[in-house]
């Protein structure tokens, strides 16, 4: 079974001509951030990522996460890699220098948190919550539980989790019902039960800080009622030495579809007197700082999908050049061939190929501006990157985790037969990859969120300036003497124009009936996920055409540049008027139907 690879010449392309990493140093705190520096960094994670991580990836899926008399036990090897990890310094790799990170830009580091979930996605979900924990503590604790708590979460030494969910409130938190209940010492006494905890209990680590929402005993009811505490399993001493075990406990993890070493924990806060817990922020704005974790995650989750769509496309075309089966359609000779060489394969594999490049522009362009966003020296500057931020990162959680699934999927029939069985491991990705559309909001509310906070109450203001860089990329598309130029300058129009149609209908609808745009919520972030793809892919072209022009670079890379977004031009960029069509004509017959048909 073949180890994955970083694709590390892809993303040297996109730190220097896609999402320009020389333009970093410009941001405080980044100064040294140079491009040598950000390709040694990933140099270096495709390494830990393919030399320790992936080899532990298909062991781990076997073998699972273990729960015994309310103690988790990680699946053999995992201890081991999470120490290299931590001693590596990789945890810290993007926290805040004030609390022991290294203050690496988002950019570099989106690229770092891609390979490792290409590599193991399981093992990557247990850093990607503790780094949405250090971000919600940053935020909004106190000096005192920044000081106890962040230096060992930005370390790695101790994990941190987000504790939303309970049986009877999944998506609407509203229902939440975990209490907590103050004390005279300032502290507070929390008592309830959540589920779906990633990385909940485990043997990795001496701590795990919880972060939990419940409600005080005078909380309105609804969201408006819902605070944030933080709630170690072991208590932390004023030198920052460990202490008692807290009243949580894991009462069993879950058997899941995928993410097998991944325990998913059933938590009981408070069996006893109560588990003791420390406001975060104000009482009753916890869901604000919570959806701080949240945008963090769903960004994450996101790159969840990017890497798994890689290593899937890496198999697949591994097994491609392996399966020799049929002769090649057209050849002269009847030797059996690679299955590379027959057509439909290749569509497939090309399906995967640029689709996933398209998802890694879109996700590191965003990520570019996260950096910005948080850094530069100019309000407008700011304000407009993170206008962009606001847009589309329910496209990238959604549109990234949806074409992961495909993706996968696509990996699993260029195996044929094989790719059903688990030993080629093409199942495996299909399986990691399902739940990437459902945790940390699904591809419906990632959807309802892009319609009605970003498009409909904003005005579109976001999206069409995003429209406008759009068009100025269809321009200089023009009158270049090249074929794959002027097809994908075609293509690209009618996928703004498509987009277009569909805003305007969106604004005219949202405020009379609400219900027809969101019938096609979902396929408009489909939409502009693929339209902003091609926009990307159409920016990679015009390099690559300048490149060979100029006789600079390798050419046989850039050529494949050109063909390749000339591929997602033709195969998927090209199915944008049909998303705006069921946008604007697709919600009457949903609607239409009574329930007791259904």
């Amino acid at each position: 079974m073949s180890e994955y690879i970083a694709p590390l010449r892809d993303m040297q392309f996109v730190l220097r001509e896609l999402a320009p990493i020389d333009q970093v140093p410009a941001l405080p705190g980044c100064e040294e951030v140079s491009l040598d520096l950000a390709e040694a960094i990933l140099e270096e994670a495709g390494k830990f990522a393919g030399g320790v991580l992936s080899p532990i990836n298909a062991s781990g899926d076997r073998e699972g996460a273990r729960w015994q008399d309310g103690e988790v036990f990680t699946a053999g090897g995992w201890k081991e890699a999470y120490r290299q990890f931590v001693d590596g310094g990789w945890n810290a790799l993007s926290c805040d220098p004030a609390h022991g990170g290294q203050g690496v830009p988002r950019l570099v580091a989106a690229l770092v948190e891609e390979m490792r979930n290409a590599a193991n996605t399981s093992f990557a979900l247990c850093p990607m919550l503790t780094h949405g924990a250090i971000e919600a503590l940053e935020l909004r604790a106190s000096d005192v539980l920044k000081h106890t708590y962040l230096p060992k979460m930005v370390s790695g030494e101790w994990t941190g989790t987000m504790n939303l969910t309970e049986p009877q409130a999944g998506s609407d938190l509203s229902a939440v019902r975990t209490r907590a209940v103050p004390k005279e010492d300032g502290s507070y006494r929390v008592h309830g039960q959540k589920i779906f905890i990633t990385y909940g209990e485990h043997d990795m680590t001496e701590n795990i800080v919880h972060l939990v929402l419940a409600r005080t005993p005078d909380a309105p009811e609804g969201v408006k009622g819902i605070s944030l505490f933080v709630v170690p399993k072991f208590l932390v001493g004023a030198d920052g030495s460990l202490g008692a075990r807290n009243d949580v406990r894991c009462v069993s993890i879950e058997h899941k579809l995928g993410i097998h070493a991944s325990p998913t924990a059933v938590l009981a806060f408070g069996d006893n007197e109560g588990a003791i817990g420390w406001l975060v922020g104000e009482e009753n704005r916890g869901l604000e700082t919570m959806f701080i974790m949240m945008n963090a995650a769903r960004f994450s989750v996101g790159l969840q999908g990017i890497g798994l769509a890689e290593r899937a496309y890496q198999r697949a075309l591994a097994y491609s050049r392996e399966r020799t089966q049929g002769v090649e359609i057209g050849a002269s000779g009847r030797g059996k061939a690679a299955i590379i060489r027959h057509p439909d394969v290749r569509r497939m594999l090309m399906l995967m190929k640029s689709r996933t490049e398209a998802l890694r522009a879109v996700a590191c362009v965003v990520a570019a501006a996260m950096d910005t966003a948080s850094g530069h020296a100019d309000a407008a500057e700011r304000a407009g990157s993170q206008a962009f931020v606001d847009l589309m990162i329910p496209v990238v959680k959604g549109w990234s985790t949806e074409s992961a699934i495909d993706i996968a999927s696509l990996g699993v029939q260029i195996h044929g037969g094989m790719g059903f069985i688990e030993e080629t491991g093409a199942a495996q990705h299909l399986r990691d990859a399902r739940i990437t559309t459902i945790y940390e909001g699904t591809t419906g509310i990632q959807a309802a969120d892009l319609i009605g906070r970003k498009i409909a109450r904003d005005g579109a203001t976001a999206i069409r300036e995003v429209l406008a860089q759009m068009r100025d990329v269809q321009r200089q598309l023009t009158g270049k003497d090249d074929a794959r130029l002027a097809a994908i300058e075609a293509t690209l129009g009618e996928g703004i124009e498509a987009i277009e149609w569909a805003v305007s209908f969106i604004l005219d609808s949202y405020g009379s009936d609400p219900r027809k745009p969101s019938v096609g919520a979902v396929p408009f972030m489909e939409l502009l996920g693929i339209v902003a793809g091609g926009w990307q892919m159409a920016r990679a072209a015009l390099i690559s055409h300048r490149r060979l022009r100029d006789g600079a670079g390798d050419p046989a890379f850039h050529r494949t540049k050109l063909e390749t977004a000339r591929f997602y031009a033709d195969h998927v960029l090209a199915r944008a008027p049909g998303l705006a069509h069921t946008v604007v004509h697709g919600a009457d017959s949903a609607l239409a139907v009574e329930d007791d048909q259904f």
